[in-house]
């Protein structure tokens, strides 16, 4: 059964638009949490534009379930997850003039300092993420890197113009999942999901977990963050679905 973690970031980016202490991202966290959510991402960007380090100390002590850290592969990034020791993070590409992330990380082309922050992770116990897009290169290259996870960048996918391009993009989506799969890789799947774009992508059993955020917490403002959850998680937990965009029924 796939699993949900839920990205609580842009429950932060509210909080910092007016600069106080609410909305507080540790208590979506508990929401999501207590909705059924089988962990939660907290991305520490270098800029600090929405979680803070606070927030992921706190977010550390809190989570019950799998805790898992977004951040770059720099130096201060690893040092402070050494000290935090979330079960996992991801390495995400980040450009400060960026509104979110807006590709895969470069395994292929920076192979030896991917390699080298896989393994300074590993050695504090904890698992390595590379977040990538839906390339065989890139899944092959994350392979050698050590890599335990691949998380693919589905933010192409969700933003097709059209439906043969969408039908074009899950296919390259799905031939890069199952490519994990045979290096065995752990596959996940996130950015820019949302009830409808999740669907179809339930059909391929070799992505395990999906990362959703945004639309989450956008659903929230109308239902609250725990329906927003349940909704999503009712969703995924499903058994595998049709290639269609036909969205599912909503309970209001």
């Amino acid at each position: 059964m796939p699993r949900l973690s839920v990205n609580v970031d842009h429950v932060a980016t509210v909080r910092q638009a007016r600069g106080i202490d609410e909305p507080d991202p540790v208590w979506a966290a508990v929401l999501a949490e207590k909705a059924g959510a089988d962990g939660v991402i907290a991305h520490l960007r270098e800029d600090r534009r929405h979680i803070q380090d606070r927030d992921m100390q706190v977010l550390k002590q809190v989570v019950k379930g799998r805790f898992n850290m977004e951040m770059a592969a720099t130096e201060e990034m690893l040092s402070i997850a050494a000290e935090l020791r979330p079960d996992l993070c991801t390495l995400v590409p980040e450009r400060r003039q960026e509104l979110t992330t807006e590709g895969g990380l470069q395994v292929k082309g920076n192979l030896d300092a991917v390699k080298a922050a896989v393994k300074s992770l590993n050695a504090q116990g904890i698992e390595a993420s590379l977040f990538i897009d839906p390339d065989p290169e890139q899944v092959k290259a994350a392979h050698m890197a050590g890599a335990q996870i691949v998380e693919l960048h589905t933010g192409a996918y969700c933003n097709a113009p059209d439906e043969a391009s969408r039908l074009r993009l899950l296919d390259t989506l799905e031939n890069a999942a199952k490519l994990a799969a045979r290096l065995k890789l752990k596959v996940a799947a996130g950015h820019g999901l949302n009830l409808r774009s999740v669907r179809p992508l339930l059909a391929f059993p070799e992505i395990e977990e999906y990362s959703i955020g945004h639309s989450i917490v956008a659903r929230a403002l109308f239902v609250g963050f725990e329906e927003a959850v349940r909704e999503m998680l009712d969703l995924v937990r499903q058994a595998p679905q049709v290639r269609t965009s036909e969205p599912p029924k909503r309970r209001l």
